[in-house]
């Protein structure tokens, strides 16, 4: 293997938890909930799908339907996607759902898998390309670079930047280019087999991970080392 493709959210990082979403957000306008009833708001909003990167809706409106099928191809859908389903929920300030969008795009709201740093300076040593290819709808290089990662990644391929999204193998393809790699020696890191799986049509070698919480995955990503070799 010459490059390896990741995924971001729930490969190399993970959002925090609605409650912690949703608590942060609160504690930034200044407004407060009782205990009781922010769990509840969280797990309102856990259940609609709003927190991006967290659980798929429950049961998803039929209204939403369509922008949720292609949220990831521009950042205005994405926002429109993720504030819908989040309005569905009372809060105390309508504002708070547009809070919470933002919120989630900020460093602060991500975590790294534990062995994500180790298993990225490993593949940069071995001389190894690395690239992040996401579905999503905003610029997740500030993360990266504020957890000390972006060091380790030669190409971002974000799919609302180029208007397609995962499974579409033209994401893929987008990446081995730039990275200057044949897709067949090239290996695909996600947790979304539906998604992360489109890699295969070019050629590329699939392997997939759990999405966890970090607490609970310590070492998924180690493996990835062995693959390539």
């Amino acid at each position: 293997m010459t490059a390896v493709l990741f995924d971001f959210s729930g490969t190399l990082f993970r959002i925090e938890s609605a409650e912690s979403w949703l608590r942060a957000v609160l504690q930034e306008t200044g407004l407060a909930l009782p205990e009781g009833e922010l769990a509840e708001a969280a797990r309102a909003l856990e259940e609609a799908g709003a927190l991006p990167g967290g659980a798929a809706p429950v049961a998803l409106p039929e209204e939403f339907a369509g922008v949720w099928a292609v949220r990831d191809e521009s950042a205005a859908l994405h926002r429109a996607a993720y504030t819908g389903l989040s309005r569905r929920v009372a809060l105390p300030d309508p504002a708070l759902h547009d809070a919470l969008y933002d919120r989630h795009m900020t460093p602060a709201a991500w975590s790294p898998y534990p062995d994500a740093a180790q298993v990225l300076r490993t593949l940069r040593e071995r001389g190894i390309g690395v690239g992040v290819v996401s579905n999503i709808g905003w610029d997740l290089r500030p993360v990266f670079r504020e957890h000390g990662l972006d060091e380790f990644v030669d190409a971002y391929v974000l799919s609302y930047e180029h208007g397609v999204q995962k499974p579409d193998p033209r994401l893929f393809s987008v990446a081995c280019a730039e990275l200057d790699v044949d897709p067949r020696r090239v290996l695909m890191v996600g947790d979304s087999r539906p998604a992360d799986g489109g890699a295969a049509a070019l050629g590329c070698r699939v392997h997939f991970v759990d999405h966890l919480p970090v607490t609970q995955r310590p070492d998924a990503l180690l493996p990835v080392l062995d693959l390539v070799g």
